[in-house]
Protein backbone atom coordinates (compact mmCIF):
# COMPACT_ATOMS: atom_id res chain seq x y z
CA UNK A 1 0.00 0.00 0.00
CA UNK A 2 1.26 3.44 -0.89
CA UNK A 3 0.99 5.37 2.32
CA UNK A 4 1.70 8.94 3.34
CA UNK A 5 2.10 9.91 6.93
CA UNK A 6 4.46 10.86 9.73
CA UNK A 7 6.62 7.79 9.09
CA UNK A 8 6.21 7.38 5.35
CA UNK A 9 8.98 5.28 3.83
CA UNK A 10 10.60 4.45 7.16
CA UNK A 11 11.53 1.04 8.54
CA UNK A 12 10.46 0.61 12.16
CA UNK A 13 11.19 -1.79 15.02
CA UNK A 14 8.68 -2.10 17.89
CA UNK A 15 9.23 -4.22 21.00
CA UNK A 16 6.52 -5.39 23.36
CA UNK A 17 4.33 -5.47 20.25
CA UNK A 18 2.05 -8.34 21.26
CA UNK A 19 -0.29 -6.23 23.39
CA UNK A 20 -1.06 -2.84 24.90
CA UNK A 21 0.96 0.19 23.83
CA UNK A 22 3.29 -1.92 21.66
CA UNK A 23 0.46 -3.46 19.63
CA UNK A 24 -1.15 -0.03 19.31
CA UNK A 25 2.18 1.37 18.11
CA UNK A 26 2.42 -1.29 15.44
CA UNK A 27 -0.98 -0.20 14.12
CA UNK A 28 -0.21 3.52 14.38
CA UNK A 29 3.24 3.23 12.80
CA UNK A 30 1.82 1.22 9.91
CA UNK A 31 -1.00 3.71 9.43
CA UNK A 32 1.62 6.48 9.33
CA UNK A 33 3.43 4.78 6.47
CA UNK A 34 6.19 2.70 8.08
CA UNK A 35 7.16 -0.88 7.38
CA UNK A 36 7.09 -2.38 10.87
CA UNK A 37 8.92 -5.28 12.50
CA UNK A 38 7.01 -6.47 15.56
CA UNK A 39 9.06 -8.00 18.38
CA UNK A 40 7.83 -9.85 21.45
CA UNK A 41 7.99 -13.20 23.23
CA UNK A 42 4.41 -14.23 22.37
CA UNK A 43 4.57 -15.52 18.83
CA UNK A 44 0.88 -16.37 18.48
CA UNK A 45 -0.15 -12.80 19.20
CA UNK A 46 2.51 -11.39 16.91
CA UNK A 47 1.41 -13.63 14.06
CA UNK A 48 -2.23 -12.62 14.49
CA UNK A 49 -1.39 -8.91 14.54
CA UNK A 50 0.85 -9.17 11.48
CA UNK A 51 -1.96 -10.96 9.65
CA UNK A 52 -4.33 -8.15 10.62
CA UNK A 53 -1.93 -5.46 9.42
CA UNK A 54 -1.17 -7.20 6.14
CA UNK A 55 -4.90 -7.65 5.60
CA UNK A 56 -5.18 -3.86 5.60
CA UNK A 57 -2.41 -3.56 3.03
CA UNK A 58 0.39 -2.60 5.38
CA UNK A 59 3.94 -3.94 5.35
CA UNK A 60 4.67 -5.80 8.58
CA UNK A 61 6.55 -8.82 9.87
CA UNK A 62 7.52 -10.22 13.24
CA UNK A 63 10.37 -11.78 15.17
CA UNK A 64 9.94 -13.70 18.39
CA UNK A 65 12.59 -12.41 20.79
CA UNK A 66 13.17 -11.66 24.45
CA UNK A 67 14.73 -8.23 24.97
CA UNK A 68 16.58 -9.56 28.01
CA UNK A 69 18.72 -11.65 25.66
CA UNK A 70 21.20 -9.54 23.70
CA UNK A 71 21.74 -12.22 21.08
CA UNK A 72 18.03 -12.44 20.31
CA UNK A 73 17.77 -8.66 20.03
CA UNK A 74 20.77 -8.52 17.71
CA UNK A 75 19.22 -11.17 15.47
CA UNK A 76 15.89 -9.32 15.44
CA UNK A 77 17.56 -6.07 14.42
CA UNK A 78 19.51 -7.81 11.68
CA UNK A 79 16.32 -9.50 10.48
CA UNK A 80 14.67 -6.08 10.24
CA UNK A 81 17.50 -4.74 8.09
CA UNK A 82 17.46 -7.76 5.78
CA UNK A 83 13.66 -7.76 5.53
CA UNK A 84 13.07 -4.04 5.01
CA UNK A 85 16.44 -2.77 3.83
CA UNK A 86 17.32 -0.72 6.88
CA UNK A 87 16.26 0.56 10.28
CA UNK A 88 15.10 4.15 10.64
CA UNK A 89 13.03 4.24 13.83
CA UNK A 90 12.70 2.09 16.93
CA UNK A 91 10.20 2.08 19.78
CA UNK A 92 11.59 0.20 22.76
CA UNK A 93 8.41 -0.47 24.64
CA UNK A 94 8.81 -3.97 26.10
CA UNK A 95 8.55 -3.95 29.86
CA UNK A 96 7.45 -5.74 32.99
CA UNK A 97 5.48 -4.43 35.93
CA UNK A 98 4.57 -5.37 39.48
CA UNK A 99 2.18 -4.02 42.05
CA UNK A 100 3.39 -2.27 45.18
CA UNK A 101 4.33 -4.51 48.10
CA UNK A 102 6.58 -3.71 51.08
CA UNK A 103 10.23 -3.80 50.00
CA UNK A 104 11.24 -5.92 52.97
CA UNK A 105 8.79 -8.61 51.85
CA UNK A 106 9.61 -8.49 48.14
CA UNK A 107 11.53 -11.49 46.76
CA UNK A 108 14.72 -10.95 44.77
CA UNK A 109 13.01 -12.43 41.72
CA UNK A 110 10.75 -9.39 41.40
CA UNK A 111 13.72 -7.03 41.41
CA UNK A 112 15.61 -9.19 38.91
CA UNK A 113 12.68 -9.46 36.50
CA UNK A 114 11.90 -5.74 36.53
CA UNK A 115 15.48 -4.58 36.17
CA UNK A 116 16.37 -7.16 33.53
CA UNK A 117 13.35 -6.47 31.34
CA UNK A 118 12.98 -2.73 31.80
CA UNK A 119 16.64 -1.67 31.95
CA UNK A 120 18.73 -4.40 30.35
CA UNK A 121 16.05 -4.72 27.68
CA UNK A 122 16.39 -1.06 26.68
CA UNK A 123 20.19 -1.35 26.91
CA UNK A 124 20.21 -4.36 24.59
CA UNK A 125 17.85 -2.76 22.11
CA UNK A 126 19.60 0.59 21.86
CA UNK A 127 23.05 -0.93 21.45
CA UNK A 128 22.04 -3.02 18.46
CA UNK A 129 19.74 -0.42 16.93
CA UNK A 130 22.45 2.22 17.13
CA UNK A 131 24.91 -0.21 15.57
CA UNK A 132 22.90 -0.25 12.33
CA UNK A 133 21.59 3.34 12.51
CA UNK A 134 25.08 4.82 12.46
CA UNK A 135 25.16 4.39 8.69
CA UNK A 136 22.29 6.80 7.98
CA UNK A 137 20.87 8.10 11.25
CA UNK A 138 17.57 7.36 12.89
CA UNK A 139 15.27 7.93 15.84
CA UNK A 140 14.73 5.87 18.98
CA UNK A 141 12.00 6.24 21.58
CA UNK A 142 12.15 4.39 24.90
CA UNK A 143 9.15 3.78 27.13
CA UNK A 144 9.67 4.95 30.68
CA UNK A 145 6.69 5.83 32.90
CA UNK A 146 5.44 8.45 35.29
CA UNK A 147 7.24 6.12 37.71
CA UNK A 148 10.43 7.29 36.03
CA UNK A 149 9.69 10.83 37.19
CA UNK A 150 8.12 10.37 40.61
CA UNK A 151 7.44 7.54 43.05
CA UNK A 152 4.10 6.11 41.95
CA UNK A 153 2.20 3.41 43.89
CA UNK A 154 3.92 0.45 42.24
CA UNK A 155 6.79 -1.85 43.19
CA UNK A 156 9.94 0.06 44.20
CA UNK A 157 12.16 -1.78 41.67
CA UNK A 158 9.73 -0.73 38.93
CA UNK A 159 10.18 2.91 39.93
CA UNK A 160 13.95 2.42 39.96
CA UNK A 161 13.95 0.71 36.57
CA UNK A 162 11.93 3.42 34.89
CA UNK A 163 14.20 6.12 36.32
CA UNK A 164 17.11 4.13 34.84
CA UNK A 165 15.45 4.12 31.42
CA UNK A 166 15.53 7.91 31.46
CA UNK A 167 19.19 7.89 32.44
CA UNK A 168 20.08 5.57 29.57
CA UNK A 169 18.02 7.68 27.19
CA UNK A 170 19.78 10.91 28.14
CA UNK A 171 23.26 9.38 28.06
CA UNK A 172 22.73 7.81 24.64
CA UNK A 173 21.05 10.95 23.29
CA UNK A 174 24.09 13.05 24.14
CA UNK A 175 26.49 10.46 22.77
CA UNK A 176 24.84 9.95 19.38
CA UNK A 177 22.96 13.15 18.48
CA UNK A 178 25.88 14.49 16.43
CA UNK A 179 25.83 11.26 14.44
CA UNK A 180 22.24 11.76 13.36
CA UNK A 181 20.50 9.52 15.87
CA UNK A 182 17.82 11.17 17.99
CA UNK A 183 16.91 9.38 21.21
CA UNK A 184 14.00 10.35 23.44
CA UNK A 185 11.61 8.82 25.95
CA UNK A 186 7.93 8.89 26.76
CA UNK A 187 6.51 8.63 30.27
CA UNK A 188 3.00 7.17 30.02
CA UNK A 189 0.56 7.53 32.86
CA UNK A 190 -2.46 5.32 33.50
CA UNK A 191 -3.08 3.45 30.26
CA UNK A 192 -5.30 0.48 29.51
CA UNK A 193 -2.93 -2.49 29.43
CA UNK A 194 -2.86 -6.04 30.73
CA UNK A 195 -1.40 -4.92 34.06
CA UNK A 196 -3.69 -1.92 34.59
CA UNK A 197 -6.82 -3.73 33.46
CA UNK A 198 -6.08 -6.64 35.79
CA UNK A 199 -5.62 -4.19 38.65
CA UNK A 200 -8.94 -2.51 37.81
CA UNK A 201 -10.68 -5.88 37.91
CA UNK A 202 -9.11 -6.88 41.21
CA UNK A 203 -9.57 -3.56 43.02
CA UNK A 204 -12.97 -1.87 42.61
CA UNK A 205 -11.56 1.42 43.95
CA UNK A 206 -8.60 1.58 41.59
CA UNK A 207 -10.42 3.32 38.74
CA UNK A 208 -11.56 6.19 40.95
CA UNK A 209 -8.04 6.49 42.36
CA UNK A 210 -6.53 6.80 38.89
CA UNK A 211 -9.16 9.22 37.63
CA UNK A 212 -8.76 11.48 40.65
CA UNK A 213 -4.97 11.58 40.27
CA UNK A 214 -4.80 13.51 36.97
CA UNK A 215 -6.25 16.82 35.77
CA UNK A 216 -7.63 14.96 32.74
CA UNK A 217 -9.95 12.36 34.34
CA UNK A 218 -9.32 9.66 31.80
CA UNK A 219 -7.42 6.39 31.54
CA UNK A 220 -5.59 6.51 28.22
CA UNK A 221 -6.17 4.11 25.40
CA UNK A 222 -2.90 2.55 24.17
CA UNK A 223 -3.24 4.37 20.85
CA UNK A 224 -3.06 7.74 22.60
CA UNK A 225 0.39 6.87 23.91
CA UNK A 226 1.48 5.32 20.62
CA UNK A 227 0.65 8.55 18.79
CA UNK A 228 3.19 10.42 20.92
CA UNK A 229 5.84 7.81 20.17
CA UNK A 230 5.12 8.06 16.44
CA UNK A 231 5.57 11.83 16.51
CA UNK A 232 8.89 11.58 18.38
CA UNK A 233 10.09 9.02 15.83
CA UNK A 234 9.11 11.27 12.94
CA UNK A 235 11.04 14.03 11.21
CA UNK A 236 8.57 16.53 12.68
CA UNK A 237 10.39 16.08 15.98
CA UNK A 238 13.75 16.76 14.34
CA UNK A 239 14.97 19.13 17.08
CA UNK A 240 13.83 17.01 20.03
CA UNK A 241 16.78 15.20 21.61
CA UNK A 242 17.13 13.60 25.04
CA UNK A 243 13.64 14.67 26.06
CA UNK A 244 11.13 12.91 28.28
CA UNK A 245 7.58 13.52 27.11
CA UNK A 246 4.91 12.76 29.73
CA UNK A 247 1.78 11.23 28.21
CA UNK A 248 -0.16 11.16 31.44
CA UNK A 249 -3.17 13.43 31.32
CA UNK A 250 -1.29 15.95 33.42
CA UNK A 251 -0.61 13.56 36.31
CA UNK A 252 2.97 14.75 36.86
CA UNK A 253 2.00 18.44 36.66
CA UNK A 254 0.70 18.30 40.22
Amino acid sequence: MTQRGLLAGKCAFVTGASSGIGAAAARVFCREGAAVMLVSRREDRLAALVEELRGKGYEADYVKADVVCGGEVSAAVDRTVSRFGGLDVAFNNAGAGAMQTPMHLMPDEVYDTLMDTNVRGVWNCMRHQIRVMLARGGAIVNTSSTAGLVATPVAAPYVASKHAVLGLTKAAAVEYAAQGIRINAIAPGSTHSEMIDTWLQQDPGARELLLDAAPLPHIAEPEEVAEAAAWLCSDRASFVVGATVPVDGGWTVR
